[in-house]
């Protein structure tokens, strides 16, 4: 079976009363923190996945936090993870988070730890004082080649053990690649009951515990990942960033058939086409396959003026229609800033499914 097939085939898949690789399904108890938030895309995927619910996010950024309030009324946010004492928020049983790629991505300078948008060391602070269950990650594959063995080995100094794989939007049928790498870490002490039921049973202070680092294992034969899953040669150089700045973490892949193996060019955006639509051109094959997954039409590319069409890049993350595109007092450049640091909810729940289906089965306890 093909990687696009298998892929499909688990996005697809029906719950069922315990998913394959220790969730129970679904699980609305469970308690969900969400760090570098954005538009709330993994979000999405991790709330398909593991059931349960949002109940604080933490992202900075205007508009991003814009976008949180208008579709999480009520749900704190923490904002800046630098400055947030850990101590004092919510316990959560999964912890998820999209952390910047501007360090790792060939789209960058790949400056890595050296740079000052790294902020991995504040996550595992986060980390180490909340003992989520579950940690869930998503980044630029070029993370794998840079940076990558550092997170992995502060994981494994906080007691967890990890899974990983990479992953492309196109083999879920989107009309971009936009590969990306996805975590997944819990506790390696499976035993453990988290910081939520410690807190309840009123045991010893978690600022002062760790669970055991050993037996770690590190295994990253998945999808898309080569050897160990440590030694990825460095991503393909993606096409450069659209001029008015699409995003920040990395623009969304200019969108081609997946078979397609040069270089991307430019959608076009003549009309022509069938009862008025765009003129796709060689990328006709990748919309109609995107069309048909999301069961949405493509909106055109650009707008009046001849500029990108946010709604086109809402379309192409796989968001529902106005997701982002009308938050009430969001720009247009903030909406493809937005989008272009955003995740593809239909390729995290594929991912983290992924992730999941290697691990014995066995079912979450209910939340404290």
């Amino acid at each position: 079976m093909d990687r696009l097939t298998h892929a499909r085939r688990l996005l697809d898949r029906p719950p069922t009363p315990v998913l394959a690789g220790q969730l129970a399904s679904p699980a609305p108890g469970l308690r969900i923190g969400s760090v570098c938030s954005g538009y709330g895309g993994l979000d999405m995927a991790v709330e398909t996945v593991f059931g349960g619910r949002t109940v604080w996010v933490a992202d900075n950024d205007p508009g991003a936090s814009r976008i949180l309030a208008h579709h999480l009324p009520g749900v704190p946010n923490l904002g800046d993870i630098t400055a947030v004492d850990w101590h004092q928020a919510e316990p959560v049983d999964v912890l998820c988070g999209g952390y910047p790629c501007q360090p790792f991505s060939t789209a960058g300078h790949r400056k890595g730890t050296q740079d000052v948008r790294h902020i991995w060391p504040h996550i595992a602070r986060a980390l180490r004082v909340l003992r989520p269950r579950y940690a869930v990650f998503e980044n630029v594959a070029g993370h794998l080649s840079l940076g990558f063995t550092d997170v992995l080995a502060d994981l494994a100094h906080l007691g967890f053990d990890a899974e990983w794989c990479t992953l492309r939007a196109s083999d879920i049928g989107a009309a971009h690649q936009r590969n990306r790498l996805f975590l997944l870490a819990r506790p390696a002490d499976t035993g453990s009951p988290g910081l939520a039921r410690r807190r309840a049973a009123g045991t010893a202070s978690h600022r002062d515990r760790l669970a055991a680092a050993d037996p770690v294992d590190f295994r990253g034969d998945g999808v898309g990942a080569r050897g160990t899953g440590r030694d990825e040669p460095p991503a393909r150089r993606l096409a450069a960033a659209h001029s008015e700045g699409v995003g920040e973490r990395e623009p969304a892949d200019p969108p081609h058939p997946l078979a397609t193996g040069g270089e991307a060019r430019a959608v076009p955006g003549g009309r022509g086409g069938r009862g008025g639509r765009p003129d796709w051109g060689p990328y006709t094959e990748a919309i109609e396959r995107w069309e048909t997954v999301t069961g949405c039409s493509a909106p055109g590319p650009v707008d009046d003026l001849g500029r990108l069409n946010p709604p086109f890049v809402e379309w192409l993350m796989g968001l529902p229609t106005g997701w982002v595109t009308t938050v009430p007092g969001l720009s247009r450049t903030a909406q493809l800033k937005a989008l272009g640091n955003g995740v593809v909810p239909q390729q995290a729940t594929a991912a983290f499914r992924l992730l999941l289906d290697r691990r014995t089965p066995h079912t979450v306890p209910d939340a404290a």
